[in-house]
């Protein structure tokens, strides 16, 4: 363990900067997922999001949740969460 992390009294598991949070009610799941779900685009590993093949997004496509496309074009509505992201 390094001295930061002896100092800050941390694990090696979790980032300085998670914090907790009870899911709310089903907007505030809705949002989370699609904020998991978009991540791989806003990081640049993928261009649209049903390219990240890792994901429950094609799950969520077969059954119904999400179309095909989503994601696409304009994604202002997809929640930030805090952070900061370019050119959304």
């Amino acid at each position: 363990m390094n001295k930061s992390k002896k100092h800050h009294r941390e694990a090696t598991i979790w980032q300085r900067r998670f914090w907790e949070h009870q899911i709310r009610d089903e907007t505030d799941y809705q949002a989370h997922m699609d904020y998991i779900h978009f991540n791989p685009v806003k990081h640049r590993l993928v261009d649209r999001v049903n390219e990240w093949p890792y994901s429950t997004f094609h799950r969520y496509v077969r059954t119904g949740v999400y179309t095909w496309d989503w994601g696409d074009g304009d994604s202002g509505d997809i929640g930030g969460f805090g952070e900061y992201v370019e050119g959304v």
